[in-house]
């Protein structure tokens, strides 16, 4: 990986580990030339700039999705919300402002659209096939499989789909992401690698 993209992934606000980030970026290296990689839930931009690293070495693109106010999670009085995301003019949370100038200052703007809206509307009037599909939205329950509805279905056969914050013990983690990780291996999905909660599967079905 790019080491300037590397350092600038490291840098930017986010809830992802290093060697999930490796991990990130080296499933989406193997896109093919020309290929599309979607991510759903962008946050401040940390794992769409592990992303973009491997679209600019690949010579595919990236689309990342997400609304920009903030999961479940990230609101006031949750473990994850970070006050200096809040907007003061709104007094809601605003990610966007954060994840264009980590975009720009990593001069990644050539390889990656970003698409403002919730995930689930977005994925329904979606048309054009994913060669990798990143979930890593809103972590309720409902939210989740909303996520994993309206874009799994998009994956190319033989792409790959990723999922974050796998964690099969309750006692570790939220459970939504390994309710669809599981969804997905009973829908046509195999699993390629792990690497600490971060999934890799590969669509065979």
């Amino acid at each position: 990986m790019d080491e300037t993209l590397r350092r600038a992934a490291l840098a930017a606000k986010g809830f992802m580990p290093d060697d999930e980030g490796d991990a990130l970026y080296a499933a989406a290296a193997e896109v093919p030339a020309g290929g599309l990689i979607l991510e759903v839930g962008t946050y401040c931009g940390k794992s769409t700039l592990y992303l973009a690293a491997a679209a600019r070495a690949a010579g595919a693109r990236v689309v990342t999705v997400d609304h920009h106010r903030g999961s479940e999670e990230n609101q006031a009085g949750w473990e994850h919300h970070d006050p200096t995301v809040v907007d003061p003019h709104t007094g809601r949370m605003d990610t966007l402002p954060f994840l264009r100038r980590n975009l720009w200052d990593a001069g990644v703007e050539d390889v990656v659209t970003v698409v403002v809206g919730r995930t689930e509307e977005v994925g329904g009037w979606w048309t054009t096939p994913v060669a990798l599909l990143f979930i890593d939205g809103g972590h309720a329950e409902e939210q989740a499989q909303a996520d994993y509805a309206a874009w799994a279905r998009h994956v190319a056969p033989g792409g790959a789909l990723l999922i974050h914050d796998v964690f099969p013990d309750p006692a570790d983690g939220g459970q939504a992401p390994y309710h669809l990780y599981l969804r997905a291996l009973a829908e046509g999905f195999k699993e390629r690698s792990r690497t600490g909660s971060l999934r890799v599967l590969e669509r065979v079905e």
